[in-house]
């Protein structure tokens, strides 16, 4: 049998002590430390038998060829834009989320609707349970394999057997492989099972789909090198109680980490949400009051949303500040610059925020739209649904310009918007025809021109 060590590694950061001892020296976690057994002399790890690998020379970047490895186009609109235009071959991709958010259906779909061979390896589910799930999807293929397997050994034993042009593992966490001793899940086996198949997915050139589980305060359950270990990182947001998820990109080395995905659970699965307005925007058979529409951004994809405002007469000592979707510090400035600028007396009432659709919002073209809505829940005087906002508010109370107003206002005027308000030092590239732009300086303009 090969020589066996034992280390200690931290449960909180993944880091490797020679012994066991209070705190982690990395991340300063109390208790953390727990003893695995590591296999220094490990056999050889079963994928480097199915590739013929090569010592590879040094060659100049400007001969290096990317051309005959197009992305991979996953016919799914939403995905592609979050990963920035499909899939690279060779990349590792983790995706992450609350459990029943549905990254397993979000994975099967792609699995169903790719028309390349998929092999989809479950460490979690049985083949019964996994058709069962297709069926209620509704997709049907002769390209996608199935496999209940956690032994990374066996998995990689029928591989050449399908030659798969994509991998998909659900989940990471359920993996373990012959050459750490540890139970799958820990620290030891995740970055041992993740080495396995990184260098599988780079020798090969396949790209690799991982599912990660998470922990109770929303990161990825396992060492925190997972998530520098592989080349893109997706976590999919959104309540089980709620329709809507949001699936973003925190790591991407092959495009940008701003642009999100939308999608609507429903009972035959995922359907993508191609016009995000329709979806963030709540139909009303009345005009109410403390609504207001902001013309955000999120990467390169204009969308409309609505900001609710309540504010209301504090009924204890203290006033309550509540953002849901907004940021809550951010709230506090403008309800300063209200009250400095406009003359309100916020300060003995509550104040409430909402962001509609379930979604976070970290846009600075949102201040505008929040102060209208105050200012109409203050008043009690609704908005005109015509009109929206898209300016950011400065400490001094002026209004300030925004990045890519042009998005913005096309945006606006295709979806029938006949007025926006925004900066007056704001730079157009072209002048709308169908929406009327109102400039403003100062949040005091603002609350002459609203009442």
């Amino acid at each position: 049998m090969a020589k066996l060590k034992k280390a200690f590694f931290c449960q909180n950061c993944g880091a490797q002590q020679a012994q066991w001892q209070g705190q982690c020296n990395s991340c300063k976690s109390w208790n953390s430390l727990v003893e695995e057994i590591i296999e220094n002399d490990a056999a050889t790890p079963k994928w480097s038998r199915m590739t013929n690998q090569s010592v590879q020379n040094p060659i100049l970047i400007n001969e290096v060829n990317t051309a005959k490895d197009p992305r991979i186009k996953t016919n799914d609109q939403e995905l592609d834009r979050v990963l920035g235009g499909g899939i690279v071959p060779g990349a590792v991709i983790l995706l992450g989320g609350e459990p029943g958010i549905g990254k397993s259906t979000l994975l099967l779909q792609l699995s169903l609707n790719l028309q390349i061979k998929v092999l989809y390896v479950s460490g979690e589910e049985s083949h019964q349970q996994i058709k069962l799930r297709a069926d209620r999807i509704g997709l049907n293929t002769d390209s996608c394999y199935l496999l209940s397997q956690t032994d990374t050994h066996k998995i990689f034993d029928q591989i050449p057997k399908i030659n798969p042009q994509i991998l998909i593992i659900d989940s990471i966490q359920t993996l373990n492989t012959p050459n750490v001793e540890n139970g799958a899940g820990s620290v030891s086996q995740i970055k041992a099972t993740a080495a396995e198949l990184i260098k599988y997915a780079k020798t090969t050139n396949t790209p690799v789909l991982l599912v990660g589980h998470i922990t109770k305060d929303g990161a990825i359950a396992g060492p925190k090198v997972l998530e520098h270990m592989v080349d893109t990182v997706l976590q999919f947001e959104g309540d089980r109680n709620h329709i809507y998820r949001i699936l973003r990109a925190r790591k991407n080395r092959f495009g940008a980490t701003s642009e999100i995905g939308i999608y609507e659970m429903q009972a035959q699965g995922l359907r993508q949400v191609t016009n995000p307005s329709e979806v963030l925007i709540t139909a009303k058979d009345e005009v109410l009051s403390g609504n207001a529409i902001a013309a955000t951004i999120e990467g390169i994809r204009p969308m409309m949303i609505e900001v609710q405002a309540l504010v209301s007469s504090a009924v204890y000592g203290t006033p309550q500040r509540s953002c849901t979707g907004f940021n809550a510090k951010r709230l506090n400035m403008l309800l300063a610059v209200l009250e400095k600028r406009g003359g309100f007396d916020l300060g003995s009432k509550d104040v409430f925020i909402n962001i509609t659709g379930g979604i976070n919002i970290e846009d600075p073209a949102l201040d505008l739209a929040v102060i209208a809505a105050l200012l109409s829940s203050y008043h009690d005087m609704p908005i005109s649904q015509n009109l929206c906002f898209a300016s950011e508010i400065g400490l001094s109370g002026e209004i300030r310009p925004v990045a890519k107003i042009d998005l913005r206002v096309q945006e606006a005027e295709k979806l029938g918007f006949e007025k926006i308000t925004i900066s007056k030092f704001s730079k157009l590239g072209v002048s709308p025809k169908k929406i009327k732009l109102l400039s403003l300086t100062k949040v005091e303009s603002l609350v002459d021109f609203l009442f």
